[in-house]
């Protein structure tokens, strides 16, 4: 029996075949090459098809669409939004416990001895909400959706640049309510994005950073991660002693679950894709 050639295979992979597509068999060649040249011009036409709603209705991508849902979400449920500088410093990744000896150092994009691209959305929050709670005496919410940087494995879940959208409340819980208030937020966020309970779950995992964090996974993928405190030894270095709940939610990776796909630069920043079609058709 014949298969699919390797170019053939990434080729219907590229187009969104499934692997049902990507494995079929056929008695010769012919048959094969006549099978592919059939399936790529369907595919190409639906892709075309995807692409021209786009531009004549929808006008919006998934994941920009999925982000602004859960913006919506958070000002509706009284959180404010704010806007981080992209770089920041060593030192302030030290005090998130990621130094020269952490694993994580590794993945950061350095810009010089001091300075870096973020690779996630928490040092800034730390400092942006203990000010606003000093000036305020208040309790604060907050939240900030933006681009974060990491020497990933450029796997089908990971890219270099993804995009985070971090929410953060202190002050606003009691001690010993935060994972309860945590369980709330993410079931409320899944509901916003009309995601049923019966298709993610709750899973309390060990953390590099946290020491334990409470992720929501769709379909045994890790779509958002939260965390809560006070942490004994990070909430210190920023000045932080207030209980906290926060929750990071990873725009990609959430709308490549919920869109069924199984490549997650389809849905990030890119010059090869859009909104989940190819550009090359």
């Amino acid at each position: 029996m014949e298969k699919f050639t390797v170019t053939q295979a990434e080729r219907i992979g590229e187009l969104n075949g499934t692997a049902e597509d990507i494995n079929r068999e056929f008695e010769t060649t012919e048959e094969r090459d006549q099978a592919f040249r059939k399936m790529e011009k369907e595919m190409v036409r639906e892709s075309r098809k995807k692409i021209k709603e786009l531009l004549d209705s929808k006008h919006i991508t998934r994941s920009v669409e999925v982000g602004r849902i859960l913006e919506q979400w958070l000002m509706d449920d009284g959180y404010t939004k704010v806007v981080t500088p992209t770089i920041i410093t060593r030192d302030m990744l030290a005090k998130m416990s990621i130094d020269e000896f952490h694993h994580l150092s590794e993945q950061v994009f350095w810009l010089d001895k001091k300075r870096c691209l973020r690779p996630m959305l928490a040092p800034n929050l730390y400092v942006v909400m203990r000010e606003l709670k000093r000036i305020t005496n208040e309790p604060v919410k907050i939240f900030e959706i933006g681009s974060c940087f990491r020497k990933e494995s450029q796997g089908a879940q990971h890219m270099n640049e993804f995009t985070m959208l971090n929410c953060v409340e202190l002050a606003a819980v009691k001690d010993g309510d935060q994972e309860e208030e945590l369980k709330r937020l993410a079931h409320a966020a899944m509901k916003a994005l009309g995601v049923p309970e019966e298709e993610y779950e709750l899973v309390v995992e060990a953390s590099t950073v946290y020491g334990s964090t409470v992720d929501i996974e769709i379909n045994g993928m890790e779509v958002a991660s939260g965390s809560y405190g006070p942490h004994p030894l990070l909430d210190p270095q920023w000045g932080v002693f207030d209980t906290w709940v926060g929750i990071g939610f990873g725009i990609e990776r959430l709308t490549m679950a919920l869109s069924k796909s199984k490549t997650i630069k389809r849905y990030g920043k890119s010059i090869t894709f859009i909104d989940g079609q190819p550009l090359n058709i």
